[in-house]
């Protein structure tokens, strides 16, 4: 699968005196940043993030597999050829066998005529299953050529999970290359035969080029099928087939013209049949585009009126019936599952949600903070699943200490904990209040939760938990110029920003003079701006 690149708006590089790539550890992102956008890359250097996702338990993704009505088919005809049946050089069944796979699969009666349909779908099943090496070509005993059942395939009707889910990813991609092969739009039936060489070669290369562009186009439908469904809510993974196109045409932030909207129409025409043919493998649960709809549109051209408009012409917002005319998709876990390993055999990371869960507090927060790829909250959860929540709190604070690269971001993340623990973890967070490190974090947890009674910090604490903030958010937002500028005008300077600073240079932190190089750079205010710098010269001359 290849990889893909969403056409981001620029995305600022990080501003001078920002802290090394090395630092800039995202921990939480939205859409635009989880693919990297950076304005200081090439389209082509930018890297490409994969969310992590949560797969459905082996048990289910077997029993899945082997409920494929394809991949049942090419299993049972599989046994079916034993000990042997013959074939032609191409391996393909006599006429009397094909009829009779096709009554075998009860896809035609025990008895009369075989229709020719219930021929080329047996034939289908019976070409899946030689692709998946179910069936080995071989000789009979009179040195005719023949088909028997190979090795492969008693460990899947045994269910053994690796064997199944591997003959299904291989059945899944022998389907998605076959989906891919589509007929250029002005090809012309005859022309490889009555073409003069020249020509021949001529549509040969448009073929390819055609199949190259329908392949690349379902690689990126089926990506971002992959990356709705990790970032949507259980019960809205069905994306509509408008709306899958315009995330493939659209780049983000921008509103379609006019022949963008003509692109989303083609791209929507051009992936119906090939999601179609995925739907049969169990990859998708396809809702095809209405082919009354292509009718509707003739009739419109005619002088009709339109579907989808009110009498005087205006248009009016279709229902969920009429919008689902226009195609739904929806992403199974079999095909998540797929996809996943399709992205991994191409050498992608596609982390799976829960992967820095597994350990302790320390390896949590260290894993989340140093990771390019996670959802925090989601790692969180899954590590809380099954721990008390007091013991759990009190274990995250304590990992949060430190003075090393990433300690401002494992202390913001065990905010995140002890917010995802509610009311549960303030017996943890009082007794941390005096901490040097944690007690300003743990008052800003309290007081979100409603406490009353939390005690004033003394100003030492104030302003290193500043600092602490403000250098989590620098690691955090990978040089994000917009957000900084953000952030910082909310920075607590007052009046006289020459004594706020001249306190802040102060602070025993080993990123204070990071801070105030930011604030220095990118504060609105020149004077602000200007003492900030005058306090980083400050910072960086004591160390």
């Amino acid at each position: 699968m290849a990889g893909r690149r969403r056409k981001n708006t620029d995305h600022p590089s990080a501003e001078p005196g920002a802290l090394p790539a090395e630092s800039l550890l995202p921990a939480d992102f939205d859409l635009a940043d989880l693919y990297g956008a950076q304005s200081s890359q090439d389209a082509d250097d930018q890297p490409v993030l994969v969310p992590p996702v949560r797969l459905a338990p082996e048990a289910e993704l077997v029993a899945a597999a082997l409920e494929v009505p394809l991949v049942q088919r090419a299993v049972r005809l599989a046994r079916w050829a034993a000990p042997t049946r013959p074939v032609d050089e191409l391996g393909d069944l006599p006429e009397p066998d094909r009829e009779e796979a096709a009554r075998f699969l009860d896809l035609a009666p025990a008895e009369g005529e075989v229709a020719e349909e219930a021929v080329l779908e047996a034939m289908r099943a019976w070409s899946l299953a030689c692709d998946l090496e179910l069936v080995v070509l071989a000789h009979d005993e009179e040195g005719h050529r023949a088909a028997g059942p190979s090795e492969e395939l008693a460990p899947v009707e045994a269910g053994d999970p690796e064997a199944v889910l591997e003959m299904w990813l291989s059945a899944a991609d022998v389907i998605a290359e076959l989906a891919a092969e589509i007929e250029p739009l002005d090809a012309e039936p005859d022309a490889g035969e009555q073409a003069d060489e020249e020509r021949a070669e001529e549509l040969l290369a448009q073929y390819e080029e055609v199949q190259a562009e329908a392949a690349e186009l379902l690689d990126e439908a089926l990506q971002v099928l992959y990356e709705a469904t990790a970032f949507a809510e259980p019960g809205q993974e069905t994306v509509p087939l408008g709306v899958l196109a315009a995330l493939l045409v659209v780049p983000d932030g921008e509103d379609p013209d006019e022949e963008m909207l003509g692109d989303i129409t083609d791209v929507m025409v051009a992936l119906d049949p090939m999601l179609a043919d995925l739907a049969e493998i169990g990859l998708l649960e396809y809702q095809p585009i209405d082919p009354e709809l292509f009718d509707e549109e003739d009739e419109s051209a005619g002088g009709a009126e339109p579907a989808g408009r009110a009498a005087e012409g205006e248009p009016v917002e279709p229902d969920e019936a009429e919008a689902a005319r226009f195609g739904l998709v929806k992403l199974t876990p079999l095909g998540q599952y797929g996809i996943r390993q399709w992205l991994l055999d191409e050498g992608y990371e596609a982390p799976l949600i829960g992967e820095y869960a597994t350990g302790d507090a320390v390896a949590l927060l260290q894993g989340i903070a140093e990771a390019a790829n996670v959802l925090p909250e989601q790692e969180i959860r899954v590590w809380l699943a099954e721990r008390e929540p007091v013991a759990a709190a009190r274990e995250v604070l304590d990992a949060a200490r430190g003075d090393d690269r990433t300690a401002p971001l494992r202390r913001m993340l065990a905010q995140l904990v002890l917010t995802e623990l509610g009311p549960a973890a303030e017996p943890a967070a009082r007794e941390v209040l005096a901490d040097p490190e944690l007690g300003g974090g743990a008052r800003a947890y309290l007081v979100a939760q409603g406490v009353t009674d939390v005690p004033a910090p003394e100003r030492a604490m104030v302003l290193w938990t500043a600092v602490d903030t403000f250098a989590a958010q620098l690691l955090d937002s990978e040089g994000d110029a917009a957000f900084l500028r953000e952030l910082i005008s909310q920075m607590p300077v007052t009046d006289n920003p020459a004594s706020f600073f001249g306190e802040l240079w102060r602070v025993d932190h080993p990123y204070t003079a990071q801070v105030l190089e930011a604030v220095g750079e990118l504060h609105l205010d020149r004077k602000v701006a200007k003492e900030a710098r005058k306090a980083a010269f400050k910072a960086r001359s004591q160390n």
